[in-house]
């Protein structure tokens, strides 16, 4: 039997049919670097042209494969430094625990967290500590499958405020081509997916959302088509009259040293019969 997905990576497959390969307003570059030693160096920077903000980051990781350890440190240009310790598969097979620290200089801020995280055939549980003064927050996750079906429940519990501020509920089916998936948030937001991989080259994706006390629903289609090994397009639309278009083009594949150059050219359509088209470019060197 194989291991369910977590919790949040129920549906996706869907997800990602619908937001990946679409940006705009938006320029990037990712770098990757792994050192002779074995550390991994991950920066990345961005630009909003609409607003001019310009974000950055920096994460370094080193792996401890014989003890089962990962370090990581990360910084940001909001000067937030983050560290993180995770261990797996020493304590008992299946078992991940990581201690996540969070502090920021300006503001003298820090925050903690403890994840941990166990997985075995037809079972994935999840449970984290937020460290708080005033009480901590328990989030918990536990997804069972079985011969392809998935039952999931997510639930935070605000320990300050002695009650539960998310209670989630999820039922899913999953084959090797297909996907189901739908949930129910806090009792008031409904919404379900399915994924279908209709060919090696062809994938396509539906999404519907409906919450309570409301009339409307919301209703999408997406599709994303491999032209070849290097490019793809994809598209998608919604009962609100958005229509989006994108295509990724990959310079240069294979392994060793790459160029990637990702084009995604975004067509939004408003109800008042107003068409726009953005462009986004994404460069990122990367050494797969």
């Amino acid at each position: 039997m194989a291991i369910p997905p977590s919790y949040v990576d129920l549906g996706k497959s869907a997800r990602d049919i619908f937001n990946k390969g679409y940006g705009f307003g938006l320029v990037k570059l990712d770098v990757k670097t792994k050192s002779a030693s074995g550390v991994e160096f991950t920066t990345s920077g961005s630009s909003n042209t609409d607003t001019g903000k310009v974000n950055g980051s920096l994460e370094t990781k080193y792996k401890w494969a014989e003890y089962g350890l990962t370090f990581t440190e990360k910084w940001n240009t909001d000067n937030t430094l983050g560290t993180e310790i995770a261990i797996e598969d020493q304590i008992a097979k299946g078992l991940k625990l990581t201690f996540d620290t969070t502090f920021s200089p300006n503001t003298g801020k820090k925050s903690g967290k403890i994840k941990s995280a166990f997985k075995r055939e037809c079972l994935n549980l999840g449970c984290d500590v937020d460290f708080d003064f005033a009480g901590p927050a328990i989030h918990g996750s536990a997804v069972f499958g079985y011969e392809g079906w998935l039952a999931g429940y997510q639930m935070t519990f605000d320990s300050a405020k002695s009650k539960l501020t998310r209670n989630n509920f999820s039922v899913g089916y999953k084959t090797g081509d297909f996907q189901l998936h739908t949930n129910v948030n806090d009792g008031s937001e409904f919404g379900g997916s399915i994924y279908q991989k209709v060919s090696d080259s062809l994938e396509t994706a539906v999404n519907l959302a409906w919450t309570a006390g409301s009339n409307s629903t919301r209703f999408g289609i997406a599709a994303k088509y491999k032209l070849d090994s290097t490019a793809s397009i994809s598209a998608k639309v919604n009962n609100s009259s958005l229509v989006g278009v994108g295509y990724t083009q990959t310079l240069r594949p294979g392994k060793g040293h790459c160029m990637n150059y990702v084009t995604y050219f975004t067509y939004i359509h408003h109800k008042e019969n107003l068409w726009y088209l953005r462009i986004h470019v994404q460069l990122f060197p990367s050494s797969e």
